[in-house]
């Protein structure tokens, strides 16, 4: 498809979107460096209480080495708050960016990219983009500040038990080991999770989507196997991962306790041969609880250092997708609306036969009707006409020069496009036309309004113009959205209006109504209208006829009508 990357891929969006983290991390550090200097207030208290207080009865100075670790210990709590703000602060200005660079790429991407993968896959992303805020603003990101300052209790230990400060550098090595291999066994663990909580939550997306289908044919009971098996593995997944998880974190728990033992046995060694004093392996087991928890904790959190890498590489997948320019080489003006397709050829995947193939045709001025059975490529012929696909060979020509140098913004105000399925979005029927242009005044929305043949049944509802039309538009009859969606294309006047089936909701009535004003419509502009309405092909000048992918005949409506009467090129 046409995901291709542009020039700025590779790490260059990731090194932007941390770039808030590098603003603050000279500040984060420092008060990282703090904080853990600070900790070694309590330990060090530990120690003199043991050694001098208890030993000498020193009460005195009990008393001042009290008041000194408290007001330590209040100072840690303003430089950790200090700390957790800056980390939410980066995270929130992460959050925002990465928001707006995938609302950017998610409506910038080719169309054909777009329908490439489920409606889930591209919400997920939005998920991907918080667990990397989360991280980036919780404990793990505290974790990975803290983690290089072990190395000052090591040092510290050296200094007040250096007998029992050989046990901490055996056992580092043994962590790091532990961290690395639950990595690669809790990465794969969660990647195989999350695939299996794609596909339920991708079949739950086309349960909810399809209600009205699963309702009218009673097919919850047909469903519920399918969904249960999906269910079922999302679970089962989950099971293994957290097995994988715990095992490792109890491993790093039993380690820790392990360390704990050793120091005390080594350190009780050197007590009785007079090497090393209570109060100093009071302090070196505090000491080394501050070493060992960090590694502790990173076996812990791999799990969601993993996600936080598996997010990173899919949102780069999207970030990294070139978006369809919103302005082309070629400004807009008042168009004269002709389309030229010149041996066009387009196919949906590789390997697979093209949906159109070697298309040839020139349409002007005038109401065009576009027939064929169903699968002949009506639908996709109409996109690559509006430039929603780019086709792989030949080129579609939009007043004789090539559509692709023109930007989305330009073909959606030079070509009006109603799909067959209209879609209309929560919100009031005046918004829903004038979505493209906010600002549109009243008259122009009647005028649109009237165009379509949809304004008396709106002036009919109790709020006109002002009424909900609910998700999709469910709250409207099908003919009424129909009509919406046309109105909705014609507001800003285009010099080429495509319709796929637009009398596919209508009755009788209203066909003739919005046939006779597509008639006047194409005095000054090309009307194309993919319909299999005997009304609406009679308004038509001329016909094109689509068999499998190829156009085989176009001429004159009467003649193509007696044509497609006869059987000659088949139904219509």
């Amino acid at each position: 498809m046409q995901d291709r990357v542009s020039s700025d891929a590779g790490g260059d969006w990731l090194r932007d979107l941390l770039a808030p983290v590098r603003k603050r991390l000279g500040e984060v550090i420092a008060l990282s460096f703090i904080v853990n200097i600070l900790a070694i207030a309590v330990p060090i208290f530990v120690l003199q209480v043991y050694d001098r207080v208890v030993f000498h009865g020193g009460l005195s100075t009990l008393q001042g080495l009290v008041i000194g670790v408290l007001i330590a210990l209040a100072f840690d709590f303003a430089l950790r708050q200090g700390r957790g703000r800056l980390l939410r602060a980066a995270a929130t200005e992460i959050d925002v960016s990465l928001a707006r660079s995938l609302y950017a790429r998610i409506t910038g991407a080719p169309l054909a990219m777009l329908e490439s993968r489920p409606t889930a896959w591209w919400q997920a992303l939005f998920r991907d983009a918080e667990t990397v805020r989360n991280t980036f603003s919780g404990l793990s990101a505290v974790l990975v500040a803290d983690l290089p300052f072990a190395v000052i209790f090591a040092i510290v230990i050296f200094v007040v038990a250096a007998p029992v400060a050989w046990v901490f550098l055996a056992v580092f090595p043994l962590f790091i080991l532990l961290a690395w291999y639950s990595g690669r066994v809790v990465r794969a663990a969660n990647e195989s999770e999350r695939r299996a909580v794609f596909d339920r939550d991708s079949m739950m997306a086309e349960l909810i989507g399809g209600r009205t289908t699963i309702k009218a044919l009673a097919l919850q009971g047909p469903m519920r196997d399918a969904w249960e098996l999906r269910h079922a593995a999302a679970v089962e997944e989950g099971l293994r991962r957290g097995a994988s998880s715990d095992l490792f974190i109890h491993l790093g728990m039993t380690m820790m306790v392990l360390t704990t033992i050793a120091t005390t046995t080594v350190g009780a060694i050197a007590i009785l041969d007079q090497e090393l004093s209570i109060g100093a392996l009071v302090a070196a087991n505090m000491l080394g609880g501050r070493i060992v928890q960090p590694f502790q904790q990173l076996v812990t959190n791999w799990r969601t250092f993993a996600a936080t890498r598996q997010a990173l590489a899919r949102l780069g997948e999207v970030v990294n997708t070139a978006e369809e320019p919103a302005r082309g080489a070629i400004s807009v003006s008042r168009l004269q609306g002709t389309i030229w397709l010149d041996n066009v050829t387009f196919g949906y995947q590789a390997g697979r036969p093209p949906a159109i193939r070697e298309a040839r045709l020139k349409i002007s001025t005038g109401l065009h009707g576009l027939v064929g059975a169903n699968g002949s490529g009506k639908t996709t012929l109409l996109k690559l006409m509006q430039g929603l696909y780019r086709p792989d060979a030949g080129r579609v020509m939009l007043d004789d020069a090539d559509i692709s140098q023109y930007g989305r913004e330009d073909l959606a105000r030079a070509i009006g496009y109603v799909p067959q399925h209209t879609f209309l979005f929560a919100g009031t029927i005046r918004a829903n036309i004038a979505v493209a242009d906010p600002d549109a005044s009243d008259d122009m929305i009647v005028d649109v309004a009237h165009l379509a043949g949809v304004h008396e049944a709106i002036s009919a509802l109790p709020d006109g113009y002002g009424a909900k039309v609910g998700e999709g538009g469910m709250e409207l009859p099908g003919g009424i959205r129909q009509r919406i969606a046309i109105a909705r294309a014609l507001l800003g006047n285009p010099t080429v209006l495509l319709l796929d089936e637009p009398t596919g909701n209508l009755d009788g009535q209203a066909t003739a109504r919005l046939s006779h004003n597509l008639q006047a419509l194409s005095e000054d502009r090309t009307v194309i209208a993919v319909t299999h309405s005997p009304a609406l092909l009679e308004a038509c000048q001329n016909i094109v006829l689509m068999e499998g992918g190829r156009i085989t005949a176009a001429g004159p409506a009467a003649e193509m009508r007696a044509r497609l009467t006869s059987g000659a090129g088949g139904r219509a």
